[in-house]
């Protein structure tokens, strides 16, 4: 069985991020051969038997997801855009201040929230990312971007709808216009 090309990024943030190579050393030690990894691991320490690299030029970046069959990330926005931008559903693990991996915990709640709108899929445990890449790994089409025409049409959709409630909204009454003070001279 030829190996799925797996990509690893954790973006460019000073903060080590050792515990996402940790879960996937764990899951790789328990799949022999089933990925191989491209690890951009920045100041996180390099994943075990992976081709590792700090940083690279962005464009090189697209290329590799571009190649990817599976992308894990860390929950910021570029990483995740840049994945789905090249036709991968990244799976997500959010950075965690309590651990010092970022410096408040803004990625968890956005992880949550792309996931509930199907666009990540989110893993805030060891068990959830195993359990993710065990279904990535069976099905690589999980993985796989939908139609991009028709999500951001539903999204243009909802917008429309949204700024025409706003506008049937009947104003609030403010009373009469007070000038300001003058400021003393």
């Amino acid at each position: 069985m030829t190996p799925l090309v797996g990509m690893v990024t954790v973006g460019t943030d000073h903060h080590r991020f050792d515990r996402l190579m940790d879960w996937i050393e764990q899951w790789d030690a328990g799949h022999p051969g089933a990925v191989r990894w491209i690890v951009q691991h920045g100041s996180t320490r390099p994943l075990a038997g992976a081709d590792n690299f700090g940083m690279t030029p962005r464009a090189e970046l697209l290329d590799l997801l571009r190649a990817a069959d599976l992308v894990v990330t860390q929950g910021g926005p570029g990483g995740i855009m840049d994945s789905r931008a090249c036709g991968i559903v990244p799976i997500v693990v959010p950075r965690l201040a309590r651990l010092d991996e970022v410096v408040d915990d803004h990625q968890v709640a956005f992880a949550r929230q792309l996931a509930r709108t199907g666009l990540v899929l989110a893993a805030e445990t060891e068990a959830e990312l195993h359990a993710t890449l065990d279904r990535a790994v069976a099905d690589p089409a999980v993985l796989a971007v939908g139609d991009s025409t028709s999500d951001v049409s539903r999204t243009v959709a909802r917008f429309a709808d949204e700024v025409d409630r706003l506008l049937a909204r009947k104003p609030a009454r403010t009373g009469r216009w007070i000038r300001p003070r003058q400021p003393a001279r």
